[in-house]
Formats: structure tokens, sequence, C-alpha cells
């Protein structure tokens, strides 16, 4: 990555550009821009968008950009090739440790899951809804109907005299 970032450098001061100007242009930070030059991948929160930043620079400082994309590959392929598998697992089990902790789960209406948690038969749903109805029904009639209980009430009889 040193001599990715070293030809990148030399172009530029031989152009007579500044840092400034190039991450201005290119809209990007000076720090990334020095970050490249100096080879540091560690300034970079993703390698892989490290290629693209590669690709536009070397673009933009007019240099053959497919063959410092090749040169920047094959530094990845050699820096992956000597990463252990255990390394590998580590890190694995920290992102996913990590993952977990940071995990919030985005609820669309959607994607949304409900869970029933008590259900009701059906058949218990209608016959309540029925009974309901019943009992609706026969208040109704015996408003219409004034059919009053009055509890303690002599019956009243017409007796003609």
């Amino acid at each position: 990555m040193k001599e990715i970032g070293e030809k990148l450098k030399e172009t530029r001061e031989s152009i007579g550009v500044s840092i400034e100007e190039a991450a201005e242009d290119l809209k990007m930070r000076p720090k990334q821009i020095e970050n490249l030059e100096d080879g540091n991948v560690d300034g970079f929160k993703d390698i892989f968008y490290l290629k693209y930043f590669i690709r536009d620079y070397s673009k933009y400082l007019g240099l053959d950009y497919e063959d410092m994309v090749d040169e920047f590959n094959e530094y990845l392929f050699d820096y992956t090739s000597k990463i252990s598998i255990n390394d590998i697992k580590k890190a694995k089990k920290k992102l996913k440790k990590k993952e977990k902790a940071n995990s919030k789960k985005i609820v669309s209406p959607y994607t949304l899951e409900r869970k029933r948690t008590f259900m009701v038969s059906p058949f218990v749903t209608y016959g309540i809804i029925i009974l309901l109805l019943l009992v609706i029904g026969y208040c109704f009639v015996s408003l219409i109907n004034h059919d009053d209980f009055v509890p303690n009430s002599k019956p009243k009889t017409n007796v003609i005299k």
C-alpha cells in the first residue's frame, strides 16, 4: 500500500496540486488524502471503500486508475491471506457481540410480526356475539311492550261494581 501512496503523492506534487485542493475537488477530507498517500489503511473505516478512493484519486491525478486498482487488489489479497483463521473467528465473534449489543429492530407496518398471546376460538366469539344480540333484543322488545315488572305490587283487576 505504501507504493500506491507514494505514486499518488509523487504525481500530485509533480502536477502542483495541494492536498486541500485535491480534497475539495474530490469532496474528500484532507486527512483521507494524507492517509491514502501515507498508505495508512487503518485511517479508513472500511478497507473496501479504500479501493474507490484510490480509483477516484487516480482518475483525478490522470493516472491509469485500472492499474492502480489492480495493484490495490493485489495488496488486498496479500493483506487478507496473512490473517489467521483464529483471528477471523475472533473477529466474527466480536462482530456478533457488537451487533447484538447494537441491534435495534427496525419495525415497519409491512414487516411487523404480530404475536398472539391469547387466542379465542371463533366459535366462542360467535357464541358471545349471538348471546349479546339475544340480550339486546330481549331488552328492546320488553321496552316496546312496557312489560315492566314491579316487585311486591298487587295486580290491577278490573272489577265492575
